[in-house]
């Protein structure tokens, strides 16, 4: 496995790392930033990653080093991503579809229409700057009453629309103002800290869904609280054409990243609460750890 993360050295800042097994080296010096990296491997994506291999020279750093919470004089994980645009995509599982009907105030028709309509739901999340990354804090709204997490495989792309690997992703959500009425989808799904990805980009040149598992855990004072797990083998849609619709009358020149929907919707008789730890696995990838708050 080789993965591409960011990390924050306390002496130099934020810095792209390459990880090889149990060990990360630093490759700002040849690749300043996940973007420059991104735009260098389209149309050449394997390349590109032969050459991140070639960079992971010198002084290494063991991963399990860099698993703490963020703090300016530790090193740490960063979100994965800097300048890249992060969309989502509703509706691709039927457990999603029917959460959605669920949750919404008038039957919610227009989830099922979406699930068998040939154009997917895509929406804006989040601008790669407002992304939190493993240990951070994701938020919940102050207006709502009802907020879930929603464990997500999220495909990274470079500016052709090449999929060149995948990392966990949590689409924090408040379900209570999306079922209200589906025109507030933005207030339900872009907020602060409503977004968080990582640990790391796992790389390959892609192009069908990796087989794998996700997995949720909610814990609260200490007990778990929330458990499940689905594979992508149960997403409605194919990653092409995720892909494709993405790409329709839309360029990326930093490239892009797709969170592509949820199987695992917890209960309606529950909501997250600040102090919660919210844990994110994927198989391959790792596990995306993250507190909640109040924004």
């Amino acid at each position: 496995m080789i993965a591409l993360l960011r990390f924050f050295d306390p002496a130099l800042g934020a810095r792209v790392g390459v990880r090889l097994g149990d060990e990360v080296y630093d490759v700002t010096t040849h690749f300043p930033s996940v973007t420059h990296w991104l735009q260098a491997s389209a149309g050449r994506v394997a390349a590109a990653i032969d050459e991140l291999r070639a960079a992971a020279v010198g002084q290494a750093i063991l991963f399990a080093d860099l698993l703490a919470a963020p703090a300016s004089g530790v090193r740490h994980l960063l979100a994965p991503v800097d300048e890249q645009d992060v969309w989502a995509a509703g509706v691709t599982y039927e457990r999603s579809r029917a959460a959605r009907q669920e949750e919404a105030v008038d039957g919610g028709d227009i989830y099922a229409r979406v699930y068998a309509a040939e154009r997917p739901e895509l929406f804006f999340k989040a601008r790669g700057r407002w992304v939190i990354g493993p240990l951070g804090e994701v938020g919940i709204r102050t207006d709502s009453a009802w907020n879930v997490p929603e464990p997500e495989l999220t495909l990274v792309m470079n500016p052709a629309l090449e999929i060149v690997g995948y990392t966990a992703g949590n689409d924090m959500s408040s379900r209570d103002i999306e079922g209200a009425n589906p025109l507030y989808l933005p207030q339900a799904k872009v907020y602060a800290a409503s977004c968080a990805l990582g640990p790391q980009i796992v790389l390959g040149e892609l192009t069908a869904w990796p087989n794998v598992s996700i997995q949720l855990e909610i814990e609260r004072s200490g007990q778990v609280a929330v458990q499940g797990t689905i594979t992508t083998e149960r997403i409605h849609r194919r990653a092409a054409d995720l892909v494709q619709w993405l790409g329709r009358s839309a360029s990326y020149p930093e490239g892009v990243c797709l969170l592509t929907g949820t199987g695992i919707v917890p209960g309606s008789d529950f909501t997250l609460a600040a102090g919660d730890v919210v844990r994110v696995t994927i198989d391959g990838v790792g596990t995306l750890t993250n507190t909640v708050k109040v924004v």
